[in-house]
Formats: C-alpha cells, structure tokens, sequence
C-alpha cells in the first residue's frame, strides 16, 4: 500500500471519528479520483453546559431546552441534562462533587421528546447543581438551552439568563468586577471523564492583578466549580477581564456578576479577539451603558465607536474613540447612548487593527429600581441561531446588519405546552439596528424558542432580551445569537482502492 493511500484513509478515519461522517468510497466509473468539496452536514453529538443557577434561597429557576428541526439529521437520537454532581449522566459514579458543596437534590432533568417542540424544567432554592447535557442524533444538530432565573431580592436580584455553553479551552470575560458591592463569581463546568485544569488570570485597569491561587485549580469529572473572583487577590478593581484557560481537558466557563444595588445577570465569553467587533441588541431604554475592552497582545488597540440606529449609523458624542493598552483593561461609559431607539455597539480599528475583546454592561431604571445586564462581543448568527425561553410577552429581538442590507428569516417555534410554528421575513437596511416585532405561536402555550436564519447576503447579528415583572424593578437579562454550529464541513474522500490489492 502506497504512502498516499494510508494517508488519506488514516485522515478519513480520524474525521469520522469525530464527526461520524467522513466515508471513503470507491470511484467513479470515469477513473476521476479528485476530492469532491466539502459538504455541510449536520452534527451528529453536542454538549451543553448549564452553571449552578443561584446561591439564594429566594431563587426560582427554569431551564427551557430546544432542538430546531434540521434537513437531513438522523432519525434516531436522545437530549439530556442531568445534574453535575459528580456522576455521568447514566448515573455511574465519575468524580466527586464540586468545591461548593451543592447535591442533586431533585434538580431539572430535562428531556426533549421531539426536535421543533421545546421542553422545560425548574428548580427553586439555592440548592440547584450545574447541569451537564448531550444531545446525540436528531436531537443535536442547533440543540439550545436556555437558563433563566428570578431572584426577588439580596446581592444580584432581579433576572439572570444564561445560554449554556458548549465546552472549550479558552474563554475571555471583559466586564467582571472585584470592587465593594461586587460579588462575582466564575464558574467551571467539566463533562468529562478526566479532570481539568484551569488557570485563571485578572487584568484590571494597571494591568495584571497579582494572583497565585488561579493556577491549576482542578474541576472534577463531571462536576462544577464556583469561583469567588475577590478569593483570586487582594486587588480591587471596578472593570476586570477574565481569562480562563485550560491546562488539560476542557470546561464550560460563565461569569456572574453580583452587585449590591445594580442587580445582576450572567457575563457569557466575548467572541473571539478580533480587530472589529459587533455588540448587538442594546434596549432602547438603557440608562447607562459601559463599555469594557481589554488586548491581550504586545500592542495598543484604538478603537472607533459607532452606533448602529434604526435610522443609521451614528458617532457617540464624545466618545468617538477609545484607546485600549496592552495587557490593561479599558473602560468608557456611554451613558444613555441609545436615546430611546434600539442601538448596537460596533467597534473598529481607527488605525492599525489590534485583536480585542468587549463587553457591554448595561443598566435600566433609576434609583433603587436599576437592574444589569451584559453583552458580550458576538460571532454573527451565520447559518442560523436559536434562543429558547422566551414568552408571549416580554420578549425582544435585535436584528443588526452593520455591512450591508439583509433578509432574515425568525421562526417561532411550537409553544413548550402546545401552538403552532409561524415565520417572518424582515428586511434589515445596512448600517442598522431594528427591534422587530418577533413573531409568537399561534395558540401559544407555554415558552417557545426563535430560529434566526439569514436569507441573503450578511452578516447579521443578533440579540435577544427577556424581562420580567419585578415589584417596579426593570427585571431583564440579554443573550446573544451566534450561530448554533449544527452543522460541519466534511470532504468526501475518494481513492482508488485497487491499490489495496497489489
């Protein structure tokens, strides 16, 4: 057998172990051996991680789980989370239980029945583990979970929401805080076998905040890991970047930022750093909006700040730009940049590009009655984006096209308990943000998820805010829309298998 031949089969094998659809076939009839181009075909597993909702007794949490159907997924398959107690999720002992001492005391199993059809679960109490799912077959291909929680009062009242999150090696959490009145933590979620191990540094607006206890902390098998950030150093400051690595294996990585008078909500991974980044879904009725970036190279990024309006895209008045240091976290406030209409923040190099990461904190309501929310950096929706939990009222979507002018197809799926699926086509015009009027199930019954889908050129970014009624308090929580990853490119391979017999 020719070196060339063990290459290609080797290399074949390998993809389908991962993907489970990489096949080596026989040739044409025509002897034309050339590989054919990759084909986008759906994926055949995915793992989602959900952290431990709440330390308040006073916290009620539902979690909402969605897979949107998919053209040519397999017919067979499963979804599941279970509690990350330190057992898999067929009940077999893998590890020990996390630092923060949480049990399986009852929490949410969920599972779906059908893709197109979201399902629900909800846990009370400050007793709820972080959850660990798999969907396998049909189920996996777009799968979302959405967590959400309402605690009605203490340290982070208000509404908290979470898209759980894939497992990975590297995250960047520019927003994070370890000033008084903050109580943030980050937390660690391992779905594996193995343990892993973590590193975590601090960068503050002087730099790297001295710390030797976020080296090589380890997050058991099948298990969570709660992070206090002021337990990390002595340092305070009021706008810290997170960056959480791994030395083995891999985690799932949040950040819950806890302030005593501005509420509170969950901080997800600003996209990759990159030299211009999208910041989308602003609400229109924001009264304060910080904006916190950090570089993580040898060189100083200037940033130009736009604003993507209903009507076009705008300069903030006096905040044209904004000078990030290398290795310091920067940090600018915008006020009430929106001014009553919806908005997204667009970042570009003003100069030579720099990769950068961002995030936006922002803050609705006055006096005692503020809540907070974030918005990281987002990849665009791409493909197509899913976010579940939302209901028949109280729910919004931001749709920017920050290049050029787009069509975009939102599909509101069957409600959890019963309704039918409808789709809208908008129009997005170039440069712009819009609100539109998200389409609802007709007969809705129950939460239902949007489907996102472009359908011309792009891109477009895409955000979603939930809110809630909260005693006078604005209760919200942001998520973001990035593409849902349900499918990968695989190259069919094509060899000439006679030489297997000579």
């Amino acid at each position: 057998m020719n070196r060339t031949t063990l290459s290609l089969i080797a290399g074949a094998t390998a993809l389908a172990a991962v993907t489970g659809f990489a096949a080596l076939s026989t040739p044409d009839t025509s002897g034309d051996s050339t590989a054919k181009a990759a084909a986008q075909l759906p994926v055949e597993r995915t793992s989602l991680l959900c952290p431990e909702p709440s330390s308040s007794d006073l916290a009620e949490t539902s979690y909402t789980a969605f897979t949107p159907v998919t053209k040519g997924a397999g017919g067979s398959g499963k979804a599941e989370l279970a509690a990350a107690n330190g057992q898999s999720a067929d009940g077999s002992t893998a590890g020990k239980s996390g630092k923060s001492g949480k049990k399986d005391t009852g929490a949410p199993v969920v599972r779906p029945k059908e893709p197109g059809k979201p399902v629900t679960g909800t846990a009370e109490g400050a007793e709820t583990p972080g959850l660990i799912g798999t969907a396998t077959g049909r189920f996996a291909p777009g799968w979302t979970v959405q967590e959400t929680t309402q605690v009605a009062a203490g340290t982070g009242r208000g509404l908290l929401g979470t898209n759980c999150a894939a497992p990975d090696s590297e995250f960047w959490f520019p927003g994070a805080g370890t000033a008084d009145g903050r109580t943030d933590y980050v937390h660690l979620t391992n779905p594996d076998d193995s343990a892993a191990v973590v590193d975590i540094e601090l960068y503050g607006k002087d730099g790297a905040l001295k710390s030797t206890l976020g080296e090589g902390i380890t997050v058991q098998p099948h298990s969570s890991e709660p992070i206090l950030l002021s337990t990390l150093t002595d340092e305070t400051d009021t706008d810290v970047t997170v960056h959480v690595t791994a030395r083995s294996g891999r985690v799932a990585a949040a950040v819950q930022a806890l302030d005593d008078k501005l509420g509170g909500d969950w901080l997800a991974a600003s996209a990759d750093p990159a030299g211009s980044l999208v910041l989308p879904g602003i609400p229109k009725d924001a009264t304060d909006v910080r904006l916190v970036a950090f570089t993580p190279g040898d060189s100083d990024a200037d940033l130009r700040l736009r604003l993507a309006s209903p009507t076009g895209q705008i300069t903030p008045a006096g905040n044209e730009t904004l000078h990030v240091k290398a290795g310091m976290t920067a940090a600018v406030d915008l006020g009430d940049v929106t001014r009553g209409e919806a908005g997204s923040l667009l970042l570009t190099p003003s100069d030579t590009s720099v990769p950068v990461v961002a995030a936006l904190r922002v803050v609705r309501g006055k006096g005692d009655k503020r809540e907070t929310a974030f918005i990281p950096a987002t990849a665009p929706v791409g493909t197509r984006a899913t976010v579940a939990g939302n209901r028949s009222k109280g729910t919004t979507l931001a749709l920017t096209a920050p290049a050029r002018t787009t069509q975009v197809k939102v599909t509101a799926s069957a409600g959890s308990g019963g309704g039918t699926p409808v789709t809208k086509t908008y129009t997005i015009k170039a440069g712009t943000t819009q609100n539109v009027d998200a389409p609802v199930p007709s007969g809705l019954k129950g939460t239902y998820a949007l489907t996102v889908e472009p359908v011309s050129a792009g891109p477009v970014y895409a955000a979603r805010t939930l809110e809630a009624a909260g005693e006078g308090l604005p209760a919200f929580t942001i998520q973001t829309l990035p593409d849902d990853r349900g499918a990968v490119a695989v190259p069919e391979a094509e060899q000439d298998l006679s030489v297997l017999q000579k």
